[in-house]
């Protein structure tokens, strides 16, 4: 199983950047996915997932501000990350959770840096 994201990168405060993550050797359907982030010095969190019905959430504080969405036929689950904030400055970690089997899987993660 390989999950293999992209799209990180360097933007100033109230930019854009969208995250991508592909997924091998799982069947994806049946896969929740989701996207996580660690700043240095602090836990990884959950900022957004999104069901294998299609359903997301999000952790308050990207609400409004990042969208999740998911394309099934291509494998890939995307962050849509808008009006980005200093406070956004992580590592962005891919989650995959097989609802079958009850296994997760994660990504290597993308660096995500934000400006002031």
């Amino acid at each position: 199983v390989q999950l293999q994201a992209s799209g990180g990168g360097l933007v100033q405060a109230g930019g854009s950047l969208r995250l991508s993550c592909k997924a091998s050797g799982v069947i994806f359907r049946f896969n929740n996915m989701g996207w996580f982030r660690q700043a240095p010095g602090k836990e990884r969190e959950l900022v957004a997932r999104i069901t294998t019905g299609g359903s997301p959430n999000y952790t308050d504080s990207v609400k409004g501000r990042f969208t999740i969405s998911r394309d099934n036929t291509k494998n890939t689950v995307f962050l849509e990350m808008n009006s980005l904030k200093p406070e956004d400055t992580a590592v962005y970690y891919c989650h995959a959770f097989n609802v079958l089997i009850s296994k997760d899987y994660w990504g290597q993660g993308t660096l995500v840096t934000v400006s002031s």
